[in-house]
């Protein structure tokens, strides 16, 4: 099987491109213990091990860890902010449905969620507002 661009990832996997015979080349995770490809991956996996040209696995910086648990906390909070509350403030029926009080506190728990990012400690320690009853 012809293989290019081998770098080893995570759990004793290697990311790969294979050539299909259909599709040309395309993305591969290859993991020596899957049975369910046409092919043994074992056996490819073993190839690609022993080849000088298979990258190591380089563990990702504190920096890159860092950057990636942000980007987790503003997927969290922006699917809160697109599933929970935008629906509510954008629908005039429903937002009129509300007295001001209960208005305020909807308007303050959106303010604290885009606020998220700013709090001291963001992506080590966040702390989330309470969301309205």
């Amino acid at each position: 099987m012809n293989y290019r661009n081998a770098k080893h990832i995570l759990n004793n996997r290697i990311d790969c491109e294979i050539e299909h015979p259909f599709f040309g080349w395309i993305p591969f995770t290859c993991d020596p213990n899957d049975l369910s490809a046409k092919f043994n991956t074992a056996e490819l996996y073993n190839i690609m091990s022993n080849d000088i040209n298979t990258l190591p696995y380089v563990y990702p910086t504190q920096e890159e860890l860092d950057a990636i648990q942000a980007n987790l906390i503003r997927e969290t909070r922006d699917n809160i902010l697109t599933g929970t509350i935008d629906p509510l403030v954008s629908n005039p029926l429903r937002w009129g449905e509300l007295n001001a009080e209960k208005q305020a506190e909807w308007i303050a728990y959106r303010r604290a969620l885009l606020d998220v990012p700013q709090q001291t400690g963001f992506q080590n320690q966040v702390v989330w507002p309470t969301k309205p009853s």
